[in-house]
């Protein structure tokens, strides 16, 4: 099967009957680019995108996992989340904006790919084992998810995302979340 504009469409439009967090993710996806642009925000908003990195997985990512990424996060000193925050929205590269986040406690390619999804949802996505999984399914990766991913891993995975959000005529967004349902469907 390939990814075409329709199936993304389809697919898209189902996400909310498969991810009960798609309300919340929204809302974020909304209110956090400009208040984290703008410095206006206090410490559980990114907290709330490490919390979310886990907790989207619904019971698939264990709990005592899920808990160690969130308490190693929480050792940050407020100051320097801000800091990290500041310098990854003016940083003119996926790599120096994971850079920036990555100098936090507790956060890696991953959780700082989270980051820049909610920073720059129209040009970054979060990367992980599961949406990996789906593009090499669909023959648009051609190796398995690197564990754990490095920089270049994701540069190389947000331009294929890139090239298919565009083939498909849809935003990075709609197709993180067409990709969300096509994993849960397989």
């Amino acid at each position: 099967m390939e990814l075409t504009a329709d199936l993304v469409e389809e697919k898209s439009r189902t996400y909310p009957e498969v991810q009960p967090l798609a309300h919340a993710e929204e809302e974020h996806l909304e209110m956090l680019p400009d208040m984290l642009a703008s410095g206006e925000y206090g410490w559980r908003d990114p907290e709330w995108i490490v919390q979310w990195y886990g907790r989207r997985f619904l019971g698939g990512m264990p709990n005592a996992e899920r808990r160690a990424l969130e308490d190693a996060y929480d050792d940050n000193d407020y100051e320097d989340v801000h800091a990290a925050i500041e310098a990854a929205v003016d940083a003119d590269s996926p790599e120096a904006k994971l850079s920036h986040l990555r100098d936090l406690a507790g956060v890696d390619v991953p959780i700082a790919s989270a980051f820049c999804q909610f920073l720059h949802p129209e040009e970054y996505v979060v990367v992980d084992e599961r949406q990996w999984a789906t593009l090499r399914e669909y023959g648009e990766l051609d190796s398995a998810y690197p564990s754990p991913p490095t920089a270049a891993d994701y540069e190389r995975y947000l331009g294929t995302y890139r090239a298919v959000a565009e083939r498909c005529e849809c935003s990075l967004w709609d197709l993180y979340r067409a990709l969300w349902v096509l994993a849960e469907e397989s």
